[in-house]
C-alpha cells in the first residue's frame, strides 16, 4: 500500500488530495507547522499555569519607580540584604499601581519573601532619620515590621513545587 493510500484511510479523501502532491518530507513539516499553530493559544496563555509561586501586589501607593521582589530560602540576611543573601530576586515595573512577580522552577521548601516599592529607583529602602520606611514594604505569610523588621520564621511559608499564588499588600 502506498503512502498516499495509508493517508487516504487515515485522514479521508477530501483532505488527502491536496496533501498528495507533496513530498514525504514537506508532508511532515506541514503536518507538524499545523499542529502547532493549532496549539499556539494554548501554548501562549498557559504561561500563567507554569509551576511556581506568583506573587500579586495590589493597591501600590502610585506608579513611580519599581517593586523589587526577593525570595530568600534561609533567615541569612533576610529582609535587608536581599542583593546578597536571596535566592532569587525580580524587579518588575508598576502598571496602574499593580505589579505581579514570577518565581518559576523554584523546589519545593520553605522560603520567605520581602517586598519593596523603590519609589526612588536607587536599590534600596529609603528610611527617614529615625530608620523608619519612607517607601513601601511588604512580607508573605502577613508578617509585620514592628520596632524592626519580622524574621525569616514569621514571613516563611511551605511551596510543594506547585502552583502557589501568593497576595501581599505592601506598607507604606
Amino acid at each position: 500500500m502506498s503512502d498516499s493510500t495509508n493517508l487516504k484511510s487515515v485522514l479521508g479523501s477530501s483532505v488527502c488530495y491536496p496533501v498528495t502532491h507533496l513530498n514525504m518530507g514537506l508532508r511532515h513539516v506541514a503536518f507538524w507547522a499545523v499542529m502547532m499553530l493549532a496549539n499556539f493559544p494554548v501554548i501562549v496563555f498557559a504561561q500563567g499555569e507554569c509551576p511556581g509561586i506568583h506573587v500579586n501586589i495590589p493597591n501600590i501607593s502610585n506608579s513611580n519607580g519599581a517593586i523589587a521582589c526577593a525570595l530568600f530560602e534561609s533567615p541569612e540576611g533576610f529582609p535587608t540584604e536581599f542583593l546578597h543573601s536571596a535566592t532569587n530576586i525580580m524587579l518588575m515595573k508598576i502598571q496602574d499601581t499593580q505589579a505581579r512577580c514570577y518565581f518559576l522552577g523554584i523546589p519545593p521548601g520553605t522560603y520567605a519573601l520581602a517586598i519593596i516599592h523603590d519609589e526612588n529607583m536607587d536599590g534600596k529602602l529609603d528610611t527617614n532619620f529615625l530608620g523608619v520606611p519612607t517607601e513601601g514594604y511588604g512580607f508573605s505569610s502577613g508578617a509585620k515590621a514592628s520596632m524592626s523588621a519580622p524574621s525569616f520564621e514569621d514571613a516563611s511559608f511551605s511551596y510543594d513545587g506547585g502552583n502557589l499564588d501568593l497576595s501581599i499588600r505592601l506598607s507604606y
